[in-house]
């Protein structure tokens, strides 16, 4: 005890978060980077449609199936053991997807890739609420939230500028490879750096659970990715509507589990529903926002994938801006700068629509609708998630962390399918600016109860 006690103070400097964020950055920017070189996948490989959707997507449902078990498991066996394990899970199947053969192979290894992420994704979350306290942990958990705009940003521009580079006749294997060195270089730092110890939760695993969960997101999320490429079949309603019923045969079983997946003294927290909700809503925004407007960019505008991805650059920066500066405002004015962040999000989706109504890029109004969103995104998210976590004890960090890590990434995945089909099925990319609008501010109107202490 006395060789941790003296070892993690000196980690929560900078150590510690450059650890576990570049983990975090890692896995957040593989859902994005995939994107830009899904043409050249398809060209490679001669991938069927389908096929490409579930390489894109494959990594993401897996990441959003395990992630409370990967939670759970952090709990159980010490977050480190799971961080590493899941890196390097992460980082080999990053190998295998870039020397993948056939669009099945790939297909595997993406779902390999993001199980690899949802073993080490939950435990940046509760390191960050187990090792720092009071400002310390409210500034780590703005610079988790920016990580995680910054990431999905970057991933668009390094996805253009390596596949444009076409290295070694390479074309897309470097969106994959480019993982290796990195993630390689980072097992060898976390191995000698991260703090062990902490209380370990030996509980059950709750595998019905499990099972039933990852059947309920399973039904919803392959539906949702598949379904405008087959033109909404009725198998896709039909999972859809059996994801509803797993839905309330999982909420039994977690009455009746010993050791339920999220305990209910957690979801009982203050603020903890709400949180989750708020969140899922900003995520769901976000990425549909991502993924819509970069087709009209690189659709109807023509623009290159590097251009394209530059072009988010602004709205990256201002939601940093806020989520690294929204302690400065009053703690009394904070739940109601929440509430306000997402009428600001709906200006900047207004000022999307308005921007790209005439058939061109918009300039200078496309660059500030930008900065006007990432800026009410940002101050959204990580205040709701600081506070959120200050009601949840430490020994219940994994539940929460994976609940909330959850959420973000259903969050995402339903809004790309959902917006993605509105923008792919003939609506303008002013119609999907409206929708995004609209959605922002039910979101802000469900963060109500947080005015409540």
């Amino acid at each position: 005890m006395t060789a941790i006690s003296t070892r993690a103070p000196a980690l929560r400097t900078p150590w510690l978060l450059t650890v576990i964020l570049t983990g975090q950055f890692m896995a957040i920017l593989d859902v994005s980077i995939v994107n830009v070189a899904s043409p050249m996948i398809r060209s490679d490989l001669g991938t069927s449609g389908s096929a490409l959707q579930m390489i894109t997507s494959g990594y993401t449902i897996a990441y959003a199936m395990l992630l409370i078990t990967g939670a759970r498991l952090g709990g159980r066996y010490g977050g480190r053991r799971l961080f590493l394990y899941g890196l390097a899970g992460f980082t080999a199947a990053s190998l295998a997807c870039g020397l993948a053969a056939s669009a099945e192979q790939l297909i595997a290894f993406r779902l390999l890739q993001g199980a690899g992420a949802a073993l080490m994704v939950p435990q940046v979350l509760s390191m960050i609420q187990t090792n720092f306290e009071g400002v310390a942990r409210a500034r780590a958990l703005s610079l988790y939230a920016t990580v995680i705009s910054g990431a999905a940003v970057v991933g668009q521009v390094l996805g253009g500028v390596l596949v444009s580079a076409d290295l070694l006749g390479t074309t897309w294997r470097p969106v994959f490879l480019v993982n290796v060195p990195i993630g390689l270089g980072l097992l060898v730092v976390s191995a000698r750096l991260l703090p062990g110890g902490g209380p370990l939760r030996h509980r059950a695993l709750d595998l019905p659970g499990l099972v039933t969960l990852s059947l309920a997101l399973s039904l919803l999320v392959v539906p949702l990715v598949l379904g405008h490429e087959q033109d909404w079949p009725l198998w896709g309603w039909a999972a859809m509507a059996a994801s509803v019923a797993f839905t309330g045969i999982f909420a039994l079983v977690e009455r009746r589990a010993a050791a339920p997946l999220v305990p209910a003294r957690v979801l009982r927290a203050p603020g903890v529903v709400t949180s989750a909700l708020a969140i899922f809503g900003v995520m769901a925004t976000y990425g549909g926002f991502l993924f819509s407007l970069a087709l009209h960019l690189q659709g109807p505008l023509g623009d290159s994938p590097l251009r394209a991805g530059l072009t988010f650059v602004p709205g990256a920066v201002a939601f940093a801006v806020a989520s690294l500066n929204w302690r400065r405002v009053p703690e009394r004015l904070q739940r109601r700068m929440i509430v306000a962040s997402f009428g600001v999000a709906a200006l900047g989706y207004l000022g999307l629509s308005l921007a790209l109504s005439g058939g061109g890029h918009g300039q200078p109004l496309l660059t500030v609708a930008l900065a006007v969103t990432g800026f009410g995104l940002g101050g959204a998210f990580s205040p709701v998630l600081a506070i959120a976590l200050t009601h949840v004890a430490p020994e219940d960090a994994p539940d929460a962390s994976g609940l909330f890590v959850m959420m973000a990434q259903l969050g995402q995945v339903v809004g790309v399918a959902t917006f993605g089909t509105l923008y792919l099925s003939g609506g303008s990319a002013t119609s999907t600016g409206v929708a995004l609008a609209v959605t922002a501010l039910a979101t802000g109107a469900c963060a109500l109860p947080l005015l409540r202490r």
